[in-house]
């Protein structure tokens, strides 16, 4: 008859894990304590042995993650072209729709070459493009004078160097496009027009062109307007459009016109400041 296992299996009087069972143990002769694992260092003398569990950091191969930072972290370069030095700046445009209006930017980092090239490119369609509505006739100007700013800074750039494409050509200078001449063309006849504008009123003074004439008395006149709004003119007397005849002038406070007379404005009296009297010429 076969005896029944025992209660805790098949080896009951294995020691708890973790726990080297009593007696030498097969891995060192008996009476030794157990050595210290070899450990990345040795003690110096006079230090206590490390605990056999310790476990000490492997050291890293590099004192730095990167023992080679990168030399462009700070400076991402151009971003048309990839070239070194650039510079972060943002050049604007503005266009004007009748009634609308458009404000156009474009901003990030820009080489000398790049920079200079979208400076010229916006600045150059601003100018043709930004006087089409009331507001931006305002605008415009004010869009051009803010581009200065990041002209400057392209232009204090050196040249560009390591880019990973071309860059981008900056053309002709603004003043010698097409565009800037269609620009300047307006503004010179307007600066020509003002001595123009009054060159021309001094002529028209003195030939008395759209001058209120003069009446004397015995003229005879016809009203061109109405009575609110005068607009005489001097007509022969015997001329069949002669409406009123010129009988005096009222000199002084006494001075009346008789019944029936229409009054003259004082603009059509020689000093400007006297009433004149027009009784119906027929």
């Amino acid at each position: 008859m076969a005896n029944p296992p025992p209660p805790h299996g098949p080896y009951p009087y294995a020691p708890p894990y973790g726990q080297q069972p009593p007696g030498p143990s097969p891995q060192r002769p008996a009476g030794t304590s157990p050595q210290p694992p070899v450990g990345p260092y040795d003690p110096q003398p006079g230090q206590p042995a490390p605990h056999p569990y310790d476990r000490q950091p492997h050291p890293h191969p590099y004192p730095h993650p990167f023992p080679h930072p990168q030399p462009y972290a700070a400076d991402p370069g151009c971003q048309f072209c990839g070239a070194r030095p650039a510079v972060q700046a943002t050049v604007r445009g503005h266009q004007g729709l009748l009634v609308l209006m458009r404000f156009l930017s474009r901003r990030g980092m820009f080489c000398r070459s790049c920079g200079l090239a979208t400076y010229r490119e916006m600045s150059a369609k601003t100018l043709w493009q930004g006087w089409w509505s009331p507001l931006s006739v305002a605008v415009t100007p004010v869009t051009l004078l803010m581009n200065l700013g990041p002209r400057g800074r392209f232009r204090k750039l050196a040249a560009p160097a390591g880019g990973f494409g071309p860059s981008l050509d900056p053309g002709r200078s603004l003043l010698r496009r097409p565009v800037a001449l269609l620009f300047l063309l307006p503004m010179a006849l307007v600066v020509l027009a003002v001595p123009t504008l009054f060159v021309l009123g001094a002529f028209v003074e003195g030939a008395g062109i759209g001058k209120a004439p003069t009446l004397a008395v015995g003229d005879c006149v016809r009203n061109e307007g109405d009575w609110q709004d005068q607009d005489l003119e001097i007509v022969d007397c015997g001329a069949a459009d002669a409406e009123y005849k010129v009988t005096r002038r009222l000199n002084t406070s006494q001075d009346a016109c008789v019944g029936g007379e229409m009054l003259a404005d004082a603009e059509y009296s020689p000093d400007r400041m006297t009433i004149s009297c027009l009784a119906p010429a027929r």
